[in-house]
């Protein structure tokens, strides 16, 4: 079969001539898109998603729920003009309407974490089997943590003992629940993918993290806030519970109205921009409050050498002109690691990048694409247990590979920002989270 011409295509990256100064509206987070339509699916009435992200992983979420029976009205109001002019379409909204959880149905998961992990839990709920696939690199992603926990609570599974995708769920109506142990420390979705369904339980359910580090903790956050806002009863470690124990209650949930919030780790690429370029980034709607893992770039990038105002109408980022190097835990925020890595290949001195050792179950294996990519651009950069040593160098043009990973886009055009020739291979992947990125990255030059 012949490659897909926008796997092999490359995206001259823009180079920038002056310091950026623009207002970019991010669309909606992939990570409240999905668990908010999860949540929704569950609900015992109908809930609206106002503003959500429409990209690859939020539609394969949508898809998969309407194959397994779930109702989702999609409606756009005519004030919303839509495009790149609008992108985070203020005027959508879905309409969820659930109405039990059927099989037979296939579900394809492409390579989202969130589908092919949040999604098997439901599954067990569903009368009838439901069988799960995707892309092939999302069957070297881990599914042990919830195929085995599942296994526990009450579930049959067929996945020919290889704890990956493909595999099928027998769904019964029905799953007991209760108490389960699982190893989260290569992904805290595993953790997330049990707690949202454990209302739906006949017993809830209570996740004992037994390994190592749980990464992420931030996204478990964002899932324990969205089931309390349904009224779920969430017992966790901050609220007085043991540590590393969580535990639903069983009940119902609402039907709730929730505008999503513009995805902050999107809006990484963009703050980078204006460090880079010693410019000025507005991005409206930044929340005062939230749970989202890219508020952490306020911190991040403020010691990088930057400055940011957090006001009623959004952020306002700063770029001083020198981008100075970092020495970073980024357990909680590995995702934000590839821009992160990208502005440190620029920087005035040396960076140490931490915590971070599972980005190599990711999309890709970030650690060592970012450490080839960049290196192959001139740069200094050498993989640790646990993350990146990045030593700054003189960076020349050349092509970025991308691995079907739509953070490794977004790093190379960061660096073209300030390297010229570099050329940036299927940027078209960036549609997994933020379909308009092109053109809003030309948008933000002036272009």
């Amino acid at each position: 079969m012949a490659p897909n011409p926008a796997h092999t295509a490359l995206w001259p990256a823009p180079h920038a001539s002056e310091a950026v100064d623009a207002t970019v509206h991010v669309p909606g987070s992939k990570s409240v898109t999905n668990r908010a339509l999860v949540l929704a699916a569950l609900a015992s009435e109908p809930g609206w998603l106002r503003r959500p992200l429409r990209s690859r992983d939020t539609l394969l979420m949508a898809d998969a729920l309407r194959a397994m029976g779930v109702e989702i009205e999609e409606t756009v109001s005519s004030s919303s003009t839509g495009g790149a002019g609008n992108p985070d379409r203020a005027g959508e909204a879905w309409r969820v309407l659930p109405d039990g959880l059927r099989g037979p149905a296939t579900v394809d998961v492409g390579n989202a974490g969130t589908v092919m992990r949040f999604l098997p839990p439901l599954a067990a709920l569903a009368d009838g089997p439901v069988r799960f696939d995707g892309d092939p690199r999302s069957y070297e992603r881990p599914l042990h943590g919830v195929i085995d926990a599942l296994r526990v609570l009450g579930a049959r599974i067929d996945d020919d003992g290889r704890g990956t995708l493909p595999l099928t769920v027998h769904g019964s109506g029905a799953l007991d629940g209760g108490p389960v142990e699982i190893d989260a420390s290569s992904s805290s979705q595993f953790v997330s993918a049990l707690l949202l369904s454990g209302p739906r339980f006949n017993q809830g359910v209570e996740v004992r993290h037994t390994g190592s580090s749980l990464p992420s903790m931030p996204h478990i956050r964002m899932t324990v806030d969205m089931l309390r806002a349904v009224g779920a009863q969430v017992d966790t470690p901050e609220s007085g519970g043991e540590p590393n124990v969580w535990r639903v209650t069983p009940g119902a949930l609402l039907g709730r109205d929730l505008t999503i919030e513009p995805d902050l780790s999107n809006a990484q690429p963009f703050l980078a921009a204006a460090l880079v370029t010693g410019g000025r980034v507005l991005i409206p709607d930044w929340p005062a409050r939230t749970t989202q893992p890219g508020d952490r770039l306020r911190e991040i990038f403020t010691e990088m050498g930057g400055s940011c105002e957090l006001a009623d109408y959004g952020l306002v980022f700063t770029g001083s002109g020198s981008i100075h190097g970092i020495d970073v835990d980024l357990g909680d925020v590995g995702e934000l690691t590839p821009g992160i890595a990208a502005v440190a290949a620029l920087a005035d001195s040396p960076s140490t990048l931490r915590g971070v050792a599972h980005l190599r179950l990711h999309e890709t294996d970030r650690l060592a694409a970012l450490t080839k990519e960049i290196n192959e651009l001139g740069g200094d950069v050498t993989e640790t247990a646990d993350g990146l040593h990045i030593r700054p160098r003189r960076l020349h043009g050349g092509i970025f590979h991308t691995y079907d990973d739509h953070r490794m886009a977004t790093a190379g055009a960061i660096i073209g920002l300030a390297v010229e020739g570099v050329q940036i291979e299927n940027v078209a992947t960036t549609a997994k989270t933020m379909p308009d990125f092109p053109e809003l990255w030309t948008g933000m030059l002036g272009a």
